[in-house]
């Protein structure tokens, strides 16, 4: 594995190189990979918003991001998704012996607004007990193939997971990098399924062997590298910051909470039921979207204190369903915004009221690019100690201002000599 030092010198030869026009023909370079977002140059009137984002040399359309799940399940799927405009596609995982995995049904469990298990309001909460993908990986690589072939100036990511395993981890990332894909998610973030095998977040939740296999994959990977993180864990910046030091070029965050969605009241059964069991799967949706906030705002504060270098980005996951969730991620920090269960919900077709509902917000705001106002909010986030300290002094403030009179016009004749005396002086 390359060292921070050598990539921060091959960086500095890049930067020159990277501020010429992207070729369509050209994949990205591993290293010294800019972030930054295109901005709408005029010299005449008020600009139109502009959605367009480079992240690690990756060229979108938009901060819109097909999540690793059912959304990336097959070409079909990841062909819609680009025909309806979003920014990128992210696939459904993969690994080298998909035989080894083995899905049930149901495998969805849904909780909406109201009690327990009621069949009536909006959906706000969303299990999964989905496994990573069980199609043959040449299947998946020719799919990924033709639709590079097909849309060569798109961007697509391919998810992968292997067992603890160097040899496995590198077969894998050489077949997959041969199709063409523009980057790499490692999801080392997967709550359920498979966590004997040292799959998922059995290696993202210890991060002796996550720096380990980071240390695999950025040894043989010749793209961008994204480290996909589990919130099952309690302080998610320590295997975030593990990641970027082991080489990855960005995190992404954060994948679903570990839960059981509920019981069947009525035949004491656990949702999903298969053959009257069940197994604690992973909660998405609208429900989980503040916690997910809560995980990228300590990634994004961890990030800029110790990684404050535009060679470096970050994915926010979790509960988007509206412009407005995607802006809270955006404010936060993050270069690009994920979604999977809310595609699930309302179709490939969100990515239109997304992209709407942004520019809306940047027009009122008067932001032109996401550059503009990525990361805006993340200063005003403090310890509780400050926050006491920052009110007690707000009140002592508050407090002179209302005990003195501001000039002669504000006496009331009620003491002349007492009323000059409290005058604040200037």
């Amino acid at each position: 594995m390359e060292s921070l030092a050598l990539r921060s010198s091959v960086a500095r030869s890049l930067l020159l190189e990277l501020r010429r026009p992207a070729r369509a023909d050209l994949r990205p370079r591993r290293v010294g990979l800019m972030v930054a977002a295109s901005t709408a140059a005029g010299e005449q009137g008020p600009l139109e918003p502009d959605l367009r984002v480079r992240v690690n040399g990756l060229e979108m359309p938009n901060p819109f991001v097909i999540a690793s799940g059912p959304p990336g399940t097959n070409y079909t799927v990841m062909k819609r998704a680009f025909d309806e405009g979003w920014g990128a596609v992210i696939s459904k995982t993969v690994s080298l012996d998909a035989a080894k995995v083995v899905n049930v049904t149901p495998r969805y469990a849904r909780l909406r607004a109201g009690s327990n298990g009621s069949v009536k309001g909006p959906i706000i909460g969303w299990e999964n007990i989905e496994l990573i993908s069980d199609r043959p990986l040449e299947t998946m690589l020719n799919e990924f193939k033709q639709l590079k072939e097909e849309y060569p100036d798109r961007i697509l990511i391919a998810s992968i997971m292997e067992e603890y395993n160097k040899a496995a981890w590198q077969e894998l990332i050489e077949q997959v990098e041969a199709t063409g894909v523009d980057a790499l998610e490692i999801n080392f973030s997967c709550p359920h399924g498979m966590p004997e095998r040292k799959m998922g977040a059995a290696v993202g939740q210890d991060c002796a062997l996550l720096e380990e296999a980071c240390g695999w994959i950025n040894e043989k990977a010749t793209v961008p590298v994204w480290a996909k993180m589990t919130p099952n864990i309690t302080d998610i910046t320590q295997p975030a910051r593990v990641a970027l030091k082991s080489g990855c070029e960005g995190v992404a965050a954060i994948n679903t909470i570990m839960s059981v969605m509920g019981i069947d009241l009525n035949t004491l059964h656990p949702e999903p039921c298969v053959e009257g069991y069940s197994t604690p799967g992973g909660y998405s949706a609208k429900a989980v979207h503040p916690i997910a906030l809560g995980k990228v705002m300590q990634i994004a504060k961890m990030m800029k204190e110790e990684f404050d270098n535009k060679d470096y980005s970050l994915s926010g996951i979790g509960g988007v369903e509206t412009g407005g969730d995607a802006a809270e991620f955006i404010l936060l920090g993050a270069n690009t915004v994920q979604v999977c269960t809310g595609v699930m919900m309302h179709g490939y077709g969100l990515v239109k009221k997304l992209c709407a509902d942004l520019k809306d917000f940047m027009r009122k705001h008067n932001f032109t690019s996401i550059e503009d106002f990525r990361g805006a909010s993340l200063p005003y986030f403090t310890t509780h100690t400050d926050l006491v300290q920052r009110q007690q002094q707000a009140i002592r403030q508050r407090k002179a201002i209302k005990k003195g009179l501001q000039s002669d016009k504000d006496w009331t004749g009620d003491g002349f000599v007492k009323e000059t005396e409290s005058m604040v002086s200037n």
